[in-house]
């Protein structure tokens, strides 16, 4: 008796449509195709064949002693030029990696930059403390806003992978820009003073140049952020138990790697900045997303490639939604069930957001002011042998996430599933929730931190010494820096999480954007309050808080008042948190192991 065996294939039909699997049948019996007991016709090997045979109602017969069967294409996902495309030869870890290599490069690229910026603008630049601190929270707050609009670009007209192209060739010529900036006579600045005290300030055309360069940056993280993590989570499939577990492990690593590309870039190219130079220091970046630029690129034929899905022809999604919206505003039911709950799970998540914003109000302080307050600081070690840059500080929050994303997946979460019988430990909201309490310690403790170095600072009477060092520490800076990097694990991921999951799934890449958006709207708004706050504790020549010598600054009042904003923050989060209600997934888990 030959051997039989049960296998669950998808109709050509149900491939193209997403239509449920019929179970067939399947016994080899010498190479037949066999339907109700007769012989039909020879297996060819052919996909027409298999075709006309699958949807019919009784089983079908096929020879044991012929192994072979075609592989069944995945249903709605293609490869870049359109083809179909095998779950053995497509997508999985082999291809979400190439496209972590991209977004680690990215990370490193912007933090590089960034982490040290506020020392650039109050040197070579000339600015001062307050203008450069909000000219880079305007700088951050736009490249969070832009993936809004990069989001709609990718999900309405070019498509996810498209617009990772695009955005990668803009990082090249933005870098690219930014270290001509800083290489050619032509364009770079000739002031040399550490800040801008001394009163030099270079060339409008300077400026410009480097602003432009600065700003392209920007607009091409519109066009990655977005579709990074979105592209990436696309290389597995959610009705596939294995791979939707996978999917599931990629928003805790992605971080993790992240944080790897977030910690080299502070330290190393911090160091080269100081030490070496502001040319070499912006070369770096520009040659790091080149590379992974040709790396995401190898990794191009084994991409899963989601076309937009449309319920309605070829109309937008964005304008199903929109329109689903209005409906709703207007207290009329839509006639597609789908697009109203759509419509309504975006509309559950805009008072999260608005919620999350005073986080992104601290977030931004981490790259601007931390990076200040260490530069007073000793940072000296190796018993004085070495001193670290201010930059070099800002790795100690990327390495307390290493630390604690391994010690998060492995130790806490069990324990909390124990705990609350979620096989996440906590819920989404739960994990952003935490999250923020915790950067709210943190911003306490920054200003217990700068109350003791004022204090340092007039007794040993040096409040009229801004280039002086303060006898205080590094170390002291440890504890704040530390508490937001695991309120990024615990906020950040979950507020990542939270955007991809609860979104309508063709506008995911806008789900995205909009967590990102809490980053880009809290940065400007640091902006707008620091400038405000700056200009109304300065009239009449007083110091301000933000005044350029620090021993007179009061960045302390700040940092409480940020404290304030994040308690009635989590007050007001906790409130829509307690009455969210999920949004219903459409993955079906057919088996587990």
């Amino acid at each position: 008796m030959q051997p039989r065996a049960q296998v669950e294939l998808a109709s050509c039909d149900s491939v193209m449509d997403g239509a449920t699997t019929h179970r067939i049948a399947v016994s080899l019996v010498g190479g037949r195709i066999k339907q109700g007991g007769q012989d039909t016709e020879q297996l060819p090997p052919t996909a027409s064949s298999i075709q006309k045979y699958q949807p019919l109602a009784t089983p079908l017969m096929v020879d044991a002693a012929d192994p072979f069967l075609l592989p069944t294409p995945l249903a709605g996902v293609a490869d870049y030029r359109g083809r179909p495309v095998y779950r053995s030869t497509s997508g999985g870890w082999r291809s979400a990696l190439f496209v972590v290599a991209v977004e680690i490069a990215g990370s490193f690229a912007y933090f590089g930059v960034s982490a040290n910026l506020i020392t650039y603008l109050t040197g070579p630049l000339g600015h001062s403390n307050a203008s450069a601190a909000a000219a880079v929270n305007a700088w951050s707050g736009t490249a969070s806003l832009m993936p809004l609009l990069g989001a709609f670009l990718a999900d309405a007209y070019l498509g996810r992978y498209p617009s990772i192209i695009l955005a990668c060739s803009l990082y090249v010529l933005g870098y690219g820009m930014l270290a001509l900036s800083a290489t050619l006579p032509a364009l770079r600045p000739t002031c040399t003073a550490v800040d801008s005290l001394s009163g030099c300030r270079p060339g409008w055309a300077q400026v410009t140049f480097f602003y432009v360069s600065l700003y392209l940056t920007a607009l091409a993280q519109g066009a990655d952020k977005p579709c990074g993590l979105a592209f990436a989570a696309d290389q597995f499939d959610a009705d596939h138990p294995k791979e939707r577990a996978s999917r599931g492990s990629l928003f805790n690593w992605w971080f993790f790697c992240m944080a790897v590309g977030i910690s080299v870039a502070v330290s190393v190219v911090g160091y080269i900045q100081e030490n070496v130079g502001w040319g070499v220091g912006f070369v770096v970046p520009c040659a790091i997303v080149l590379c992974a630029f040709a790396v995401f690129l190898l990794g191009t034929p084994t991409y899963r490639v989601y076309a937009p899905r449309s319920s309605s022809g070829s109309s937008s999604p964005f304008s199903r939604l929109a329109r689903s919206l209005l409906l709703l505003l207007l207290a009329k039911r839509s006639e597609d069930d789908e697009r109203e709950e759509d419509a309504r799970c975006v509309l559950r998540l805009l008072p999260i957001w608005a919620t999350s914003l005073a986080y992104g109000v601290v977030y931004a302080q981490i790259m601007t002011l931390f990076n200040k307050q260490g530069r007073t600081l000793d940072r000296r070690v190796a018993g004085g042998a070495l001193e670290l840059p201010p930059a070099a500080l800002l790795a100690l929050g990327p390495a307390s996430i290493l630390l604690f994303v391994p010690v998060y997946d492995r130790a806490v979460v069990p324990a909390l599933r124990w705990a609350t019988g979620r096989p996440s430990g906590l819920s989404m909201l739960q994990r952003v929730g935490a999250g923020m309490a915790t950067s709210l310690a943190a911003v306490a403790v920054a200003a217990l931190v700068e109350a003791r170095r004022l204090e340092t600072a007039r007794e040993h009477g040096l409040v009229d010494s801004p280039g002086a060092t303060v006898p205080m520490s590094w170390a002291w800076l440890v504890p704040q820096y530390a508490m937001m990097g695991v309120a990024d694990v615990l906020a950040v991921v979950g507020l990542q999480e939270l955007f991809y999951d609860q979104m309508p799934e063709v506008l995911r890449s806008l789900g995205l954007a909009l967590y990102l958006s809490v980053m880009g709207v809290g940065g400007l708004l640091s902006s707008l309050l620091i400038s405000l706050i700056d200009g109304l504790t300065g009239r009449g020549g007083a110091d301000s808080w933000f005044a350029d010598n620090l021993n007179r600054a009061h960045l302390d009042y700040f940092y409480w008042l940020l404290a304030g904003l994040s308690a009635a923050e989590l007050a007001l989060f906790l409130c829509f948190a307690r009455s969210y209600v999920y949004r219903r997934s459409n993955a079906i888990i057919l088996y587990r192991k």
